[in-house]
This record gives C-alpha cells, sequence and structure tokens, in this order.
C-alpha cells in the first residue's frame, strides 16, 4: 500500500476536547444494573454491593459523565419509587423491557456509584408517562439545600448533603412511537419547556439536554429537532443524538467507512443548531450530546417476559467492531468544537465493553480503544489531513484507509489511527508542520487474527492490545508501520518551540 500522510499543525484547531465526551450509560435493562454494577450477592460485592471486579474494569476505562436510568425505561420510571429503604420500595412491572423492576438500585445508590468512580452524574427525567413537576421534583431532591419536602425527604434518606448532579436529560427518544408517552414534536417541546423552566428554577445552574430525533432514519430527523429547540430556546444547553450501527451485510469494509455516516450526522445536527441560533436571533446556541451510541445489531432480545435482570441484548463484539468504536471516538473528536458530551451505551452485559458471567468477567473487544483513547484526551483536536489510498464503500462512500484524529496537549502529540485494510500492511508518515516530533514516547496496537476474531469466557485474550514502538523518527516527522485491521494509539513528544 503506498504511504499515506497524515499532515496537521499546531494552529489549525478544532476545539479543546471536552473530557465528557468519554462518558458512559447505565439503564435498567436486562443485566446492566443487576448481576452488572450492582450484586450484592457476589463474590465480589463490595460494602455498597458494587461489584469490585466490574468497578475496578471500568475505572481503566476513566469514563466521565454516566448517564441514567435510561434510555427507554426513564419514560416509565417515577423517581420515588427507588428512594428510601430498600425493604419499602415497591417492586412494579417495568414497560420499556418488560421486566420486573425492584427499586433496589435508585437515586441515591446511582450518586454514591458516581461518587466512588469519580463519575459526572447525568440523569434523565421521565417525560413520556411523568410530568414536568415530577422533574423538577427530581431536581429538588437532588440539589437543593435541605429545609424543603423533597430535599429533607433525601437528608432523612441519609444524603443531607446536596448530590449537585448538574447534567439533566429532558426525556428520551420522544420521537420514536416505541417510546412510552410518544408524542409529536410541538407536544413534546411543551413538555420539555415547561419541565425546564421549572427545573432550572429550582437549581440555576443545572444544564439541560433537549430529546433531539433519535436515529438519521426516521421521518422525524433533523425537523424535530428544529421545532423542538426553536420553542425551547436559550432552555436548551444541549441536543441529544443517538447511533447504533452494525455489519449486517457481512462487508466489512463498508462498516469501516460508516465513519462518513456519523461525522455527517453531527455535521447535520449542528447546522441545525445554527440554523436556530440564526432564525432566533440567540447569542447561544445549543451544544452537541450523543447521550447514546455503539455497535448492536447481532443481538435483539428486548422482552423480558416478567422476569427479574433477564438476559436483554448482551452483543458480543468481535475486531472490526472495536475498529467501529475507535470510528466513532475519531469522530467525536474531529469535531471538539460542537460535540460536548458523549455516552457509550452501556458500560456493562447491556451492548457493553464488559460482560459477567456469574462471578466471571471478561473484557470484549470494544473496551480497548475506549481505554486507549480516554488514556490521551486531555488537550485540544487538530484538524488532520490525510493524504493516501482510499476505496469506496457501498453504502457509506468513499474514505481514506487511515482513520485518524489527533490532539495537541502541550508538548505532546497524541495520534490515533485506524487501518482499514483487510491484508495490507499501512506506512503512515506524520509530520507537523510548525513542530518537529522528537519521540514516540508511548503507544498501543489492537489488532487480531481476522474481522470477526472475539474475546470469550474461554478464550479472553483473542482481541488484546500490545505495546507499540515501530515508529521511526527522521527531520522531524515520525513514520509508522500499522498491521491490517487494526487501531492504534501514539503518544509523541515534539521539540521545544523555539
Amino acid at each position: 500500500m503506498e504511504t499515506t500522510t497524515l499532515a496537521l499543525h499546531t494552529q489549525f484547531q478544532i476545539g479543546k476536547v471536552d473530557p465528557r465526551i468519554f462518558g458512559g450509560f447505565l439503564e435498567h435493562i436486562g443485566r446492566a444494573v443487576y448481576q452488572g454494577v450492582y450484586d450484592p450477592t457476589s463474590a465480589h460485592a463490595d460494602a455498597n454491593g458494587f461489584r469490585s471486579d466490574v468497578l475496578s474494569a471500568l475505572r481503566r476505562l476513566n469514563m466521565t459523565a454516566l448517564r441514567y436510568p435510561g434510555g427507554n425505561f426513564a419514560s416509565g420510571y417515577h423517581w420515588i419509587d427507588g428512594t428510601g429503604p430498600c425493604d419499602k420500595r415497591p417492586t412494579i412491572r417495568e414497560l420499556a423491557w418488560q421486566s420486573r423492576e425492584p427499586n433496589h438500585f435508585g437515586t441515591d445508590e446511582y450518586i454514591q456509584l458516581a461518587r466512588q468512580m469519580n463519575w459526572t452524574p447525568m440523569i434523565t427525567v421521565n417525560l413520556g408517562t411523568g410530568t414536568p413537576e415530577e422533574a423538577r421534583n427530581w431536581v429538588e431532591y437532588c440539589n437543593a439545600p435541605a429545609g424543603t419536602r423533597y430535599s429533607d425527604l433525601r437528608a432523612a434518606n441519609g444524603s443531607v448533603a446536596p448530590h449537585a448532579v448538574k447534567l439533566w436529560c429532558l426525556g428520551n427518544e420522544m420521537d420514536g412511537p416505541w417510546q412510552l408517552g410518544h408524542v409529536p414534536a410541538d407536544q413534546y417541546a411543551i413538555r420539555a419547556q415547561q419541565a425546564a423552566k421549572m427545573m432550572k428554577d429550582v437549581d440555576k445552574s443545572i444544564e439541560l439536554v433537549a430529546c433531539g430525533s433519535c436515529t438519521t432514519g426516521l421521518p422525524t430527523y433533523m425537523e424535530w429537532d428544529r421545532q423542538v429547540l426553536e420553542y425551547i430556546g436559550d432552555l436548551a444547553d444541549y441536543v441529544s443524538l443517538h447511533r447504533y450501527v452494525g455489519n449486517r451485510a457481512n462487508d466489512t469494509l463498508d462498516y469501516l467507512a460508516i465513519t462518513n455516516s456519523i461525522d455527517r450526522q453531527i455535521e447535520e445536527m449542528d447546522a441545525m443548531c445554527r440554523f436556530v441560533q440564526a432564525k432566533r436571533r440567540s447569542p447561544k446556541r445549543a451544544d452537541l450530546c450523543f447521550d447514546e451510541w455503539n455497535v448492536w445489531y447481532k443481538n435483539h432480545q428486548t422482552d423480558g417476559e416478567g422476569k427479574f435482570a433477564p438476559h436483554l441484548i448482551e452483543e458480543e463484539y468481535n475486531l472490526e467492531d472495536a475498529l467501529v468504536v475507535a470510528g466513532f471516538l475519531n469522530s467525536f473528536i474531529r469535531h471538539a468544537d460542537v460535540l460536548k458530551i458523549a455516552n457509550l451505551a452501556q458500560i456493562v452485559n447491556v451492548i457493553a465493553p464488559i460482560l459477567t458471567r456469574g462471578d466471571a468477567m471478561l473484557l470484549q473487544s470494544i473496551f480497548y480503544p475506549f481505554e486507549m483513547f480516554s488514556r490521551r484526551r486531555e488537550g485540544i483536536s487538530l484538524q488532520p489531513i490525510v493524504a493516501g489510498p482510499a476505496y469506496e464503500g457501498k453504502t457509506n462512500g468513499r474514505v481514506n484507509y487511515i482513520d485518524a484524529s489527533a490532539i495537541l496537549d502541550g508538548d505532546r502529540l497524541h495520534v490515533f489511527a485506524t487501518n482499514r485494510s483487510l491484508g495490507e500492511f499501512a506506512r503512515v508518515q506524520i509530520q507537523v508542520a510548525d513542530r518537529k516530533i522528537a519521540a514516540l514516547e508511548r503507544g498501543e496496537s489492537l489488532t487480531g487474527p481476522h474481522a470477526q476474531a472475539a474475546n470469550t469466557f474461554e478464550q479472553p485474550n483473542v482481541v488484546q492490545p500490545q505495546p507499540f514502538s515501530d515508529a521511526q523518527i527522521l527531520d522531524g516527522r515520525a513514520e509508522v508501520k500499522l498491521a491490517p485491521l487494526s487501531v492504534t494509539a501514539l503518544t509523541f513528544r515534539l521539540d521545544a518551540v523555539e
């Protein structure tokens, strides 16, 4: 394969990378909460009932904002059910996933978990079957100082100090007909505006995420978002994007070219936000919150049949899925000026990088690119200019074999590069126009024996990163040789500015 050139300039800056793009998502679905992060009966349970082995693995991902409690679950969830003594909480038949919910894990347990993990809490209110006033009450429960009805309830439940939840989502996928309480855009906008005003009246410091259109393929795409943002106005700090992708056609090259579509979705939604800002003549523009994203297409078991913690959508991930996850992260970094929050859906068992089976635990292939990127997330995103061999994806269009992003962190340059070739090594020359590369400080590369290679409980190390040091530095430029079907994360030291 011909050499690919990755050209950078430290002054060609996109924007500061918001660490919240490395967030996660925990929903009451399947075994995500129970038998996932929370399992008091496990041999790994800590004093709070959290699985210490799972939390140790999650710490490696260095996640930030953690969205909770849904997802579709949120549209039927009444937060008051998950407060107070566990033995007094009601067991309900929840309808989103047709499962039995004992409410043993609720708001206070979630906050305890977030504090233990140093996660930024991010709560989705119920604007499906719930009311704007119920959402307002939840903010009071979490954020108001003791002395009022719901803040006193929090104190009685053991937390005198406020939980200080600053990120709140105004419902979930309300444009989807499958959603409990689904309504047209104009009706959702009224409901969301009412909730937003009351929520910010309780705590003016909170940030709100308006519920955007939930995927690119629906007729609501962008038009829903326009109507909602025009009505809600400056009460919306962000608008949400959702995206799940998969290799349904069994075409690896086209699947890996999905980055084109991810880039386009972000840019189209940003254009819509700019349009609304201009139309409203407002100094404020809503930023983007990609609060659900992942690979999901193999397992569609979503009916819990009235069971407690049923096995639902437990996707098994392979090498090509890991490269697509890297593609999402590259796209997020390349759009650091407008994309401020992103949440991998989800974190344990349900379409997740971690699986549990009894007291055993498995790290899936998609765990590793997230870890590789999140270790290098600090700094300013630089505009990458990639010139080299390319191919035409059947549905996703023409892409370079090398998909890349870069972050400048002082005298450190972090480069992320995926080689989409099925069988050829790729030589990549990395050059910074106004600085010289001095040395490769550290690197990791993730690949495997073939595109469908996957980790299993019996063979857990089929796909895992290896140290990467194959870099030649000449005249201030770096040249690396990347394996086919691989993602590589590199940290270079730059010469001091003269």
